[in-house]
């Protein structure tokens, strides 16, 4: 299984803090918000590589954080050198995917929530349910739901819909961005993309693949931490703890 970690954006609504400097690799506590993802998922044994795709602006930064880990680490450059610039999630994903040249499973995130679950949960469901699959979470807020991937689920959990940003959510589930996909649905990014696929969200995808393979979501056993602003940032410096296991 490959790891991709998406990690190409310029996490404005951050400035000043990432003006510069890429969100993912912001320190809560004494790690990266990147480092708290990669030490749990590696402590399955599951990824055989890990590939973080990023933009010219901040490649500099993640090389040199990659050079630095014992990890099988790959770090890609999509070229790009602004937000008004940026390929979007799903495109990166092609680039990733295209890159490898090697069908595989992916494990896809994008690299700067932070859980306080392991993951290592939600692979051991996507080998049970032997589908690509997602995660979900209950959201009471409606307004926080405009402003999210909302899931429709059917019988035994299989997802049904997924929409970004809903002005009429059809639901309470919330889609964080953290994906299995299987290696067959892997290779029908390129045909999601030509067929109108959403590229900015990662969840468009997702959304497309609902209507073309069967998925299946998982119910979060923990909270994610979502850093969008500056307040937020300090006050998951002062709340985060690690992974409770």
């Amino acid at each position: 299984m490959k790891c991709i970690i998406l990690a190409a954006g310029y996490a404005t609504r951050l400035y000043p803090l990432t003006a510069n400097f890429p969100k993912p690799l912001l320190k809560v506590g004494d790690k990266t918000i990147l480092d708290w993802l990669l030490e749990d998922i590696d402590s399955a044994k599951a990824v055989d590589e890990y590939i973080v795709i990023t933009n010219h602006k901040f490649a500099g930064h993640f090389h040199t954080w990659a050079a630095a880990h014992t990890l099988p680490i790959r770090v890609l450059d999509d070229g790009t050198v602004s937000n008004e610039t940026r390929l979007g999630a799903v495109r990166d994903l092609q680039l990733a995917v295209e890159t490898l040249q090697n069908a595989d499973d992916l494990l896809v995130m994008a690299g700067d929530n932070l859980l306080d679950f392991s993951l290592t949960a939600f692979l051991e469901y996507v080998k049970k349910k032997g589908t690509s699959c997602t995660m979900r979470y209950w959201e009471a807020d409606e307004k926080r739901l405009r402003k999210s991937g909302v899931s429709v689920l059917g019988v035994d959990e299989v997802l049904i819909a997924l929409e970004e940003k809903p002005e009429k959510p059809k639901s309470h589930w919330c889609t964080p961005p953290f994906y299995f996909y299987k290696a067959a649905d892997a290779e029908r990014i390129k045909d999601a993309i030509a067929d109108g696929c959403g590229t900015d969200a990662p969840g468009s995808l997702v959304a497309w693949m609902c209507a073309h393979s069967v998925l299946h979501s998982m119910e979060m056993p923990g909270k994610r931490y979502d850093i969008g602003s500056p307040e937020s940032y300090a006050a998951v410096q002062k709340a985060y703890k690690g992974v409770i296991r």
